[in-house]
């Protein structure tokens, strides 16, 4: 396995700690909870992807893996 895949469960999980700490029900309106978990997956989805893709280039860049 490549080094990038333990850097995505790594960030998965950091992503998934991090945004349990936001209180998501005063955003969104009234009966929209589907919506709102829609939202809330993608959201964390793209998060895992951009940070994992950042770390991954900077080590890159800097020659580390």
């Amino acid at each position: 396995m490549s080094g990038k895949f333990f850097l995505y469960v790594l960030t998965t999980m950091l992503v998934i700690w991090a945004m349990d700490s936001i209180n998501i029900n005063g955003i969104f309106k009234k009966n929209r909870n589907i919506q709102a978990r829609v939202f809330y997956f993608l959201l964390g989805i793209s998060l895992i992807y951009l940070v994992t893709n950042f770390i991954w280039d900077l080590f890159t860049t800097v020659n580390l893996f």
